[in-house]
């Protein structure tokens, strides 16, 4: 008999109570007491003018590494907490207390970087080479090349200080005005993200019921949105500007460290490919008895039947697609479903979307979505749970070597939903059943090249317009159509105007442009996937390899050290583009 699964996170492991928890409140306390130690310590720092390395310096990085585990810890505990109950009062009050706490912790690292800015270059160089600090020099030399890029200390302290209240105030508005949202669906009030599960519906008349509903929902808000968005772009583009910053891209690409000639071959390779995804929207027109696709359609399910898998099926079916490649993998994940690493349940009151989530100090992580058994639903388990693989390879690493970037950590997650999605295709019964797999995968294609690239043409345009005054929802509504347009080559019948305000990834603080890493994520991984087939179970450990360097490595230098290709050169993202044009011929075969 199949191992039953429950679909409820367990958070009581990590800390007991909820957002009532006295264990958390003692926690919260001991993490400020190691604040305030770290500030005495910085302030009493000399930066060495020899190439001895100082003991105060390397206690400094060991507080600073056990403050952001906690810190880690503590903002991940609070994040579950308002995403499986938007109406908890008291989890929104330690949200605001970690990001008091975030914003302290900030302005003494900032403090720290400047002194390292002023170590003379040879003696820095020493320094790295040094027993204390080789094996972070990586990310000691990047803190302080990017401090060279700010400010004073004092101004960047008083930007953190104002950006608690006011530039993560607007994304914490964003949340609570989105929790606050329901949409009535045959007479069942749904959450947004409920109500965005049906849109993955076989019936065209449910799909297009729920999205003009959705659509009449988002509009009604869309002025309070559009402040949200406005606010929340005008304090990142003054920022930009006190620092003396005009390229927009120049944090998200050092965020994802990556170079803009990188991001710019990756775009013109993927343009050049856009046509082949016409023809399979075309296609999938004709599959649905329609004319032409709208953006309703491009997500539904080809044929009558709606195949659908229990919470514990798609738990099971993952864990076996794993082990084929990597049973350590395999492992990971059946000990994250039977300790309740995982929320999953359907219901209401629940934040939209999905999430993996890190706790570093308890070396644990947790999953978060919305499962109602659809293929999409099973995809996006795997792929999460390929975000806590990554987590889970790096635990008993340094801290500061455990920050990898947006973009690789994508790697991660798209490579374990391309296992599970490639093992379900050869493993289809009927040509039938086959065709949806096959679907599904290329379905997954045109998400990354088109619906992630029209995210990337909006946020472009938008903060390039933004940079002049503020901009209306309808202006917004403009600029969503137009990227869409571009970005499906004028293909649909009806786009999204209110997808600006719907997709959460466009109101977060800490990571401006949450667009172009998941596609970079999804075409890297490929590369990955064609060696890791090719080698088989002894790939396992190169893989691993490959995730502990995500944090410790430019994305240029990874592929190269790892895969021996040139990022900046077209042929890695052409032949990237070419292994993932197998599964659309073979579809349009198939469907013929």
């Amino acid at each position: 008999m199949m191992q039953q699964f429950k679909p409820v996170w367990d958070l009581d492991a990590i800390f007991e109570g909820g957002s009532a928890s006295q264990q958390l409140h003692k926690y919260i306390e001991k993490t400020e007491e190691e604040i305030r130690t770290l500030q005495m310590m910085v302030e009493a720092f000399l930066p060495p003018k020899q190439a001895e390395p100082p003991d105060s310096m390397e206690e400094i990085i060991h507080v600073m590494q056990e403050i952001t585990k906690r810190l880690g810890e503590f903002g991940a505990y609070v994040s579950c907490l308002t995403a499986q109950d938007v109406s908890d009062r008291k989890a929104n009050i330690l949200m605001s207390k970690r990001s008091e706490l975030g914003a302290r912790f900030e302005n003494i690292l900032t403090q720290f970087d400047q002194k390292l800015v002023q170590i003379k270059e040879e003696v820095w160089k020493a320094l790295l080479t040094s027993q204390p600090f080789n094996h972070v020099a990586f990310v000691l030399n990047e803190r302080r090349q990017l401090a060279m890029d700010k400010l004073d200390a004092e101004k960047e302290a008083l930007i953190n200080d104002l950006a608690v209240d006011g530039y993560h105030g607007w994304e914490q508005m964003y949340d609570a005005l989105v929790g606050q949202m329901s949409i009535n669906v045959n007479g069942e009030e749904l959450s947004v993200g409920q109500a965005a599960n049906k849109l993955s519906s076989s019936d065209r008349h449910v799909r297009k019921e729920v999205f003009n509903k959705l659509q009449e929902a988002w509009g009604k808000k869309e002025d309070l949105f559009s402040e949200t968005l406005n606010h929340m772009s005008g304090f990142r583009l003054q920022m930009y500007a006190r620092r003396e910053w005009t390229n927009l891209l120049k944090e998200p690409l050092e965020m994802n460290r990556m170079s803009e000639e990188t991001l710019t071959t990756m775009w013109d390779t993927i343009k050049k490919y856009k046509s082949h995804y016409v023809k399979y929207l075309e296609r999938k027109a004709k599959l649905l008895d329609i004319d032409q696709l709208s953006f309703f359609d491009v997500e539904a399910p080809i044929g009558s039947a709606e195949e659908t898998m229990s919470y514990t099926e798609g738990a099971q079916f993952i864990i076996d697609q794993f082990r084929q490649f990597s049973p350590k993998m395999a492992e990971f994940a059946e000990m994250a479903f039977e300790k309740r690493w995982i929320e999953a349940e359907d219901r209401a009151g629940k934040r939209p979307g999905g999430f993996c989530t890190s706790f570093p100090d308890s070396k644990e992580t947790r999953i978060f979505m919305t499962y109602s058994g659809t293929p999409s639903n099973v995809a996006t388990l795997a792929h999460e749970l390929g975000h806590a693989y990554h987590q889970h390879v790096m635990n008993d690493m340094a801290i500061l070597n455990q920050g990898y970037a947006m973009n690789v950590a994508e790697t991660a997650s798209t490579f374990a939903e391309m296992i599970v999605a490639d093992a379900a295709v050869e493993k289809a019964k009927t040509e039938e059943e086959k065709l949806v797999l096959l679907e599904d995968k290329v379905q997954r294609s045109v998400a990354f090249f088109m619906n992630i690239h029209a995210r990337f043409l909006f946020e472009t345009k938008f903060y390039e317009e933004r940079k002049s005054g503020v901009l209306p929802a309808d202006r917004l509504n403009e600029l969503m159509i137009e990227a869409q347009k571009e970005a499906y080559l004028e293909t649909l019948e009806e786009y999204d105007p209110s997808f600006w305000a719907s997709k959460l990834h466009f109101h977060i603080t800490d990571v401006p442009f949450y667009n172009f890493p998941y596609t970079f994520g999804y075409l890297f991984s490929l590369g990955i996937y064609a060696k890791a087939k090719q080698e088989g179970q002894s790939f396992e450990e190169d893989y691993i390899s490959l995730l502990q360097d995500t944090g410790r490595m430019t994305v240029e230098e990874l592929a190269e050290k790892h895969l021996d290709v040139d990022l900046t050169k077209p042929d890695f993202w052409e032949h990237a583009l070419e292994l993932g044009l197998k599964d659309l011929e073979e579809f349009m075969k198939l469907s013929s």
